[in-house]
């Protein structure tokens, strides 16, 4: 599930400035993993060793995970996408709301401080209730792990069990293989006392790369990667160095704008292996796909209407749902887009229909029937991967565009526009007072106006 904020207002000042009917060519450099890179920060609060991460993007994710740190008292040094991190003087407190509120990742922490130190106090994420959210299998496994977790006015306090003096390996079956539960109890249970397993585990790229980590660091983790995961815990936890994997959705991204622009660009470095359900669905609908070594070209050709279905790891993955879409409004024939991992993830569909595609809803699916071309228009993107599929329309798109709310954006691709640019994109980045008010969904501005959307 996807949970909102309520904002009144605050300045926008920036949008892109895209001239529709793009072509791609080159090679584009893929940044670390946002998603990798987040856990891992989490993970660094397990050991009083100096950790050093390399291939750290620069986002603002990123950063607001690094200012949770820095409240609990550790040491930051980045310098080129390499991150030392020194969490010795780490002072347990609650996490400020104001930092945690829009970071589900952040709640990642409190496996860590839990196992650590006994107690942990983290505010829930982007302000949900506990309800039917993710976030109960979190909850449900640090209990089975010996925790007692109390939740008032929205603060998840946890401490370990009176009669217990550390967490104790046990036996957890998540009922879905939700990946922030798995790296939190993963990162719990490397402390904890004993053998612990985690069935129906989340199998993402990303858990692997944690798993990794934890491992050189000294813990005793066996067949990630898998539906069952095994844990033994250890004593301590030591520091160590560690390469973040390349960001699979960055890279899926750029090979879907290529396929939608029938232009032929390389991706690397990546992991093939982690975007082949992404690299199969595109061969499916007319590309030609490429794989040597870490990169992956793609040459586009006549697009076909595919279906697709999103799923966890090894399956299509749900965060590339958005520019698929965008993708087969172009595309001959007609396709089916299924969305089963998120209840609300289909608010592009309407900005899309803006634009000129033919998309009907129905729930979470959309049955689209592709279109000879869209047009250009002034759209706000309220979500990081709606946002990027907005920009992939409007390179493909007669006629100019203009994408607001690239705080959302900015939140998950590193240099995105610039990365364009160097592809032969005609985009820009517009610096503009322009104020925007959520509740109105539309941006005021003296000269020009922009469609009113209503979006999550």
């Amino acid at each position: 599930m996807i949970c909102g904020r309520d904002k009144d207002s605050y300045l926008k000042s920036q949008n892109l400035k895209i001239f529709g009917e793009g072509k791609l060519n080159g090679l584009v450099e893929i940044s670390g993993a946002k998603n990798s890179a987040l856990v891992l920060l989490a993970a660094s609060l397990l050991t009083n060793e100096r950790i050093i991460l390399e291939n750290v993007p620069r986002l603002t994710d990123i950063e607001k995970m690094e200012n949770i740190l820095k409240n609990l008292g550790v040491n930051l040094l980045y310098k080129n996408n390499k991150l030392e991190i020194d969490s010795q003087n780490i002072s347990i407190k609650e996490l400020p709301y104001e930092l945690v509120n829009g970071l589900r990742a952040s709640f990642f922490c409190i496996g860590a401080l839990l196992t650590k130190f006994g107690v942990a106090k983290v505010p829930m994420p982007g302000g949900c209730n506990i309800g039917s959210r993710p976030i109960d299998e979190h909850i449900k496994g640090l209990e089975a792990l010996g925790a007692e977790i109390n939740i008032e006015e929205g603060i998840v306090k946890a401490k370990i069990k009176k009669s217990i003096n550390k967490l104790h390996g046990t036996h957890i079956k998540l009922k879905c293989p939700s990946v922030g539960a798995t790296e939190t109890l993963i990162m719990a249970a490397s402390l904890a006392e004993g053998r612990t397993i985690i069935e129906n585990a989340a199998r993402e790229p990303e858990i692997q790369d944690l798993c990794q980590m934890l491992n050189k660091m000294g813990a005793k983790i066996y067949d990630f990667g898998k539906e069952k995961i095994i844990i033994d815990g250890v004593n301590k936890l030591f520091g160590c160095s560690h390469k973040v994997i390349p960001d699979r959705i960055e890279a899926g991204t750029f090979l879907i704008a290529a396929a939608a622009t029938s232009s032929s660009i390389t991706v690397s470095p990546v992991t093939p292996h982690h975007l082949e359900a992404v690299t199969d669905k595109l061969k499916e609908s007319g590309s030609k796909i490429t794989i040597k070594g870490n990169s992956i070209t793609i040459n586009g050709k006549d697009i076909k209407g595919v279906d697709i279905d999103t799923a966890p790891f090894p399956g299509f993955p749900t965060d590339l749902q958005a520019p698929f879409t965008a993708l087969m409004t172009i595309a001959n024939g007609k396709s089916k887009i299924t969305e089963t991992i998120f209840e609300d993830r289909m608010n592009h569909v309407h900005l899309l229909n803006k634009m000129g595609a033919d998309i009907k809803l129905d729930k979470n699916v959309a049955y689209i029937k592709g279109v000879k071309s869209i047009k250009g228009m002034d759209l706000i993107g309220l979500d990081l991967r709606s946002s990027a599929a907005l920009i992939i329309a409007g390179i493909i798109a007669k006629g100019n565009s203009r994408i607001y709310g690239l705080e959302h954006l900015d939140r998950g691709y590193e240099n995105f526009e610039s990365k364009l640019k160097i592809l032969g994109v005609s985009i820009n980045r517009e610096f503009n007072k322009r104020t925007y008010v959520e509740r109105g969904y539309g941006i005021k501005s003296e000269s020009e106006s922009l469609t009113k959307i209503k979006a999550a």
